[in-house]
């Protein structure tokens, strides 16, 4: 892996393969960067890939105080890695990550974007007292039971989903990761659409989502869509909140090097 020091001095991890215009991958909660591990194929005969672990993920390191403005300053200094500029693809939480960061005025030139995971109105929301709960039981180190919190009440898994979600391989790196939901709750902040702001984002923005997700998330998907001047959305076969990467891949290669 490479690395790269973030403006506060936070080491950031990231690998970089393929060849053509710089494309950077960023995952939502849960997520370091080997979830891109199996859509990197379909992206590098196109693009020049750069995932990286987020702040307090896999290889990168963390500080003591988060906040929304060093994950942005993360994201700028892996697209200055990449030349200064650069397309970037984000996840779930991810998603409202990128968005926050173009909105900053980070040099993205395009976004593509799964199932941003705002909350419209009609659809379900966390509990008013749900991040400081998760925060209680992350004090504690019940990481299980902060991940289990998380996607009961934030993701609106049934309590069968989440008792097969334990059984997977995956539920260790759940359980490593579980710290930093505490950030993609802040990134999430109260869900709402920021409807002003995305009008102002001039840059070209594909927003993806899977034709098997759940209604908010798709709802989510529509109305940012709306929101964005330059704002295109494309619905593929997948389940939930998650397209196969022989779907999204392609998807994306070809939204990157439009003209």
């Amino acid at each position: 892996m490479h690395k790269v020091v973030s403006r506060d001095g936070t080491t950031i991890a990231y690998v970089k393969e393929g060849d053509g215009p710089p494309l950077v991958l960023l995952g939502g909660g849960f997520r370091d960067h080997t979830v891109f591990t199996p859509i990197v194929p379909y992206l590098n005969p196109h693009v020049t890939t750069y995932c990286y672990d987020r702040r307090g993920r896999g290889e990168s390191g963390d500080a003591p105080q988060w906040a929304l403005e060093r994950e942005i300053e993360d994201l700028v200094a892996v697209i200055n890695e990449a030349g200064g500029e650069a397309a970037v693809f984000g996840g779930s939480s991810g998603a409202i990550l990128a968005l926050e960061a173009a909105m900053a005025g980070a040099p993205i030139t395009r976004l593509a974007l799964l199932e941003p995971p705002y909350r419209m109105p009609g659809h379900q929301k966390p509990p008013p007292d749900f991040a400081e709960n998760l925060d209680a039981l992350l004090r504690q180190d019940r990481r299980g039971d902060a991940a289990e919190l998380f996607l009961e009440q934030v993701a609106g898994l049934s309590a069968e989903a989440i008792a097969t979600w334990r059984t997977s391989p995956l539920w260790s790196s759940n359980e490593a990761l579980a710290h930093t939901l505490a950030y993609d709750t802040a990134i999430c902040g109260d869900g709402q659409l920021p409807v002003d702001r995305l009008a102002k984002l001039d840059i070209p923005v594909l927003i993806v989502a899977s034709d098997s997700t759940a209604d908010w998330l798709r709802a989510a998907a529509h109305a940012t869509t709306e929101a964005l001047p330059k704002g295109r959305l494309t619905t593929l076969p997948g389940v939930w909140h998650r397209v196969p990467p022989e779907h999204i891949g392609p998807a994306i290669a070809d939204f990157v090097l439009e003209d």
